[in-house]
C-alpha cells in the first residue's frame, strides 16, 4: 500500500502511551486490511524499539486473524470441505503459508491410492490399500495428543513432517477418502478421535437401523490399525461409559474443523499466549452460530 499523510500519522502515534489513543489508531490500521502489512513490516524493520516493534507485531496478527475470521465466515457457508478448514486452521499459526505444495502432496498420495483401487475390493481391502500407502510407504507416525507442540495439529507440519496426533492425520486420512470416494468418516466416540468405514447402502436398506450397525468396522488414524464392533463395546466397557446412538454419528467437516480449533487452543494456555487461546475459541465459536 502507498504510504500517504494518514498512514505515516497513524504509524506515528503506534507508540502512544494513552491507550485510548494507541486502541483508535489500531484499530484504524487494522480496518486496512491485509494491504497495510507490507508497510507495518517495513515500520518493524527500521524500528530499534522492541517495545514498539511487539506492538507492530500484534498489530500484523490481527489483521490476520480479522481476515482469517472472513475465511472462515466463507468456508463454513460454502462446501466445507474438511482440508480448506485444515488450512484455514494452519494459517492461524503460520499466515503466509502456501498452500498449493501441500494440495500438490495430497494429490501425489492421491494417485498412488487410486491407481491401487478398483471396483472388486472389498471394504477392508479398500482400506488397506490406503493404510499401507500411508503408514507403510508414505510413511506417516502417529504420536499421542500433547499441547506442548501446536504443530502436531497442523496439516502442513503433517505433510511436511509426516508426523501429527489422531486428529490432524485423522484428518489426512479422511481428505484422501474423499478424493479417492472411500466412505469413512469420523465419529464422537468419547475421548477419542476415531474413524470408520460406513456403509454407504445401509440407510437405503434399513432406514430405522441403529447408527452402529452402518459401520463396518473402524480406523485408528494414528497407525491405521482397524477394530471391530467387540474392540469398541470393550472400549466402552473398560471406559464406563454406556453405548448411545450419539456416539456412533458422523462428525460434520465443520464440527471436525470446530474441534480441531478447540484442541490446539488448549497448546497456549498460558499468560504470554492466553489471547491466542481467546482467538481460537472465537473462531471455533463462529463455526457454531
Amino acid at each position: 500500500m502507498i504510504e500517504n499523510k494518514e498512514i505515516s500519522s497513524l504509524f506515528h502515534l503506534i507508540d502512544d502511551p494513552d491507550e485510548d489513543v494507541y486502541s483508535t489508531v489500531s484499530d484504524k490500521i487494522i480496518s486496512f486490511g491485509k494491504a497495510i502489512i507490507p508497510n507495518l513490516e517495513n515500520l518493524w524493520e527500521n524500528t530499534p524499539d522492541e517495545s514498539l516493534q511487539e506492538r507492530i507485531e500484534l498489530l500484523i496478527h490481527r489483521v490476520h486473524f480479522r481476515d482469517l475470521c472472513d475465511d472462515f465466515k466463507h468456508w463454513k457457508s460454502g462446501n466445507a470441505n474438511l482440508l480448506d478448514g485444515a488450512l484455514l486452521v494452519a494459517k492461524y499459526h503460520y499466515p503466509d503459508l502456501q498452500t498449493t505444495p501441500i494440495v500438490q502432496e495430497l494429490e501425489k498420495i492421491r494417485r498412488n491410492i487410486w491407481l491401487e483401487l478398483n471396483n472388486y475390493l472389498t471394504p477392508m481391502e479398500q482400506v488397506n490399500v490406503l493404510t499401507s500407502i500411508l503408514y507403510n510407504y508414505y510413511k506417516l507416525k502417529g504420536v499421542e495428543f500433547a499441547y506442548d507442540n501446536p504443530d502436531d495439529y497442523l496439516i502442513n507440519k503433517v505433510v511436511e513432517g509426516k508426523k501429527g496426533n489422531a486428529l490432524s492425520t485423522g484428518i489426512l486420512y479422511l481428505a484422501l477418502c474423499e478424493l479417492v470416494d472411500i466412505p469413512v468418516k469420523a465419529l464422537n466416540i468419547p475421548k477419542q478421535f476415531i474413524l470408520a468405514y460406513v456403509d454407504p447402502q445401509y440407510d437405503f436398506l434399513n432406514p430405522v437401523g441403529h447408527t452402529s450397525e452402518k459401520i463396518n468396522f473402524y480406523i485408528d488414524p494414528i497407525n491405521g490399525q482397524m477394530y471391530s464392533h467387540k474392540d469398541v463395546e470393550n472400549y466402552f466397557k473398560r471406559i464406563n461409559v454406556p453405548q448411545t446412538a450419539s456416539y456412533f454419528r458422523q462428525l460434520s467437516n465443520k464440527r471436525i474443523i470446530q474441534f480441531l480449533l478447540e484442541e490446539l487452543s488448549k497448546c497456549f494456555d498460558n499468560d504470554r499466549n492466553r489471547y491466542k487461546m481467546e482467538e481460537l475459541l472465537q473462531l471455533a465459536k463462529l463455526l457454531s452460530e
